[in-house]
């Protein structure tokens, strides 16, 4: 077997290639051609039958990503699978599993099983557990053998921190941080490489990490170990530096027909937003970018969904590629089932947002139809258009105005209404 990569080079067209051309509008030949040059990942593992393939990258719809997973603190698999049906209902691209304590690969078993959905997974988030050591006993061997074992288990994509080597962690020695390394996974492996005062195995070793990518077919999302977790540390020497890398990483991964996409950012001011996503685009040639967030203030827990919602819709109007959601749980709990669901409509409405701003085909076309709607007010084609449905029907049905054709707000001095009377009398 060869990866989406490999045939796209040679010409040929897959399955999952033609599934994304029909849903994005666009041939099969187009979307070849962008995967063969990079600039389009579809991660579909060839272990994850229950998989309808989405692509991610140039001139596509900007997918969503939800991330769940067990904790110490809250090891509930039903809870999180919950979360998992609710995150398809509510058709998210992408979830990823984050689960860092007791029966990972059972839950991860099951969410393979039963996703439509591209799943991903952090297989260092899981290393600790599995290996059964402690951190700095550890062996590159062994990092490499959690990374299989989430590939066997058909995960579609994993994020790896290949990028925070020696070099990279020298910058972040001397960037005086007030968040330090916010990464879970880079932190992890930032403090392993002081323990044993070696290279990052995921670096040292980044060629056996392609070949486990190669062999199942596994997207390689280089992870973001130095993002910025503050406004204070956003676009400084240590992510810039790291981004740097990530490029060279990109490139190699690529000759060996492994698909790739780099994350980002993190807490960043919406002045840097755009600067962001250019560099990412420049310095790691045209790879699909995956950004968290990004969250452009740091003072409103509770709402971060919101503060990410800002930051996401100008990053993929500026050409990012998959947003990563964020709960208004953020920093403070493990999310809910409803902290899941406000963190996935607010993500929606980013990606959709900017995905007007970079002109993708047909995605006005919707806001369209709704305009016509409340022109005509037609609730029910309103209602069927929203992104929340329920929410929407809920409070036109909590608050009904006298009548049909106007709301409990203007009554009847509603422009729609009269416009509507002296244009048609």
């Amino acid at each position: 077997m060869t990866t989406q990569l490999g045939q796209a080079k040679k010409g040929i067209i897959t399955e999952a290639m033609k599934i994304v051309a029909e849903k994005e509008g666009l041939s099969a030949e187009e979307i070849r051609r962008r995967v063969a040059k990079g600039t389009v990942v579809i991660p579909a593992n060839h272990n994850h039958t229950s998989l309808s393939p989405e692509g991610i990258g140039l001139g596509l719809k900007t997918k969503i990503n939800v991330n769940l997973g067990i904790s110490p603190d809250c090891a509930n698999i039903e809870m999180e699978l919950a979360k998992v049906q609710m995150s398809l209902d509510m058709k998210a691209e992408a979830i990823m599993d984050l689960s860092n304590y007791g029966q990972t690969r059972e839950f991860r078993s099951r969410l393979v099983d039963m996703s439509t959905a591209m799943i991903g997974t952090v297989p260092m988030y899981d290393a600790l557990g599995f290996v059964g050591k402690k951190l700095e006993d550890i062996t590159p061997e062994e990092f490499l053998g959690v990374v299989e074992q989430h590939a066997k288990d058909g995960v579609d994509f994993v994020t790896v921190h290949s990028g925070i080597n020696r070099e990279t962690a020298s910058h972040f020695q001397k960037t005086s941080r007030i968040t330090n390394i916010v990464s879970r996974g880079g932190s992890l492996l930032y403090a392993w490489m002081d323990l044993n005062g070696k290279e990052n195995p995921f670096y040292e070793y980044f060629d056996e990490l392609c070949n486990i990518c190669y062999k199942y077919d596994v997207t390689l999302s280089l992870g973001d170990a130095c993002r910025p977790g503050s406004l204070a540390d956003a676009t400084d020497g240590a992510q810039i530096a790291e981004l740097i890398v990530l490029g060279e990483l990109t490139k190699r991964a690529w000759e060996r027909n492994v698909q790739v996409m780099i994350e980002g950012p993190g807490h960043v001011p919406l002045n840097e937003i755009v600067a962001n996503v250019q560099l990412q685009k420049k310095l790691c040639h045209g790879a699909p970018f995956y950004v968290l967030g990004p969250l452009v203030t740091d003072i409103a827990p509770g709402y971060d969904h919101i503060t990410s919602a800002i930051g996401g819709a100008i990053a993929a109007g500026a050409g990012a590629d998959f947003l990563c959601y964020v709960t208004p749980a953020e920093h403070l709990r493990l999310p809910t089932v409803d902290d899941v669901r406000e963190g996935i409509i607010a993500s929606k409405i980013a990606a959709h947002a900017g995905d007007i701003a970079k002109g993708i085909p047909g995605a006005a076309d919707i806001d369209l139809e709704m305009s016509r709607a409340r022109q005509s007010f037609d609730w029910e084609k309103m209602f069927s258009l929203a992104i929340d449905r329920e929410k929407a029907e809920r409070y036109r049905r909590e608050s009904e105005a006298k009548h049909n054709d106007s709301c409990t707000m203007c009554g009847d001095m509603c422009s729609m209404r009269l416009m509507n009377k002296v244009i048609n009398k």
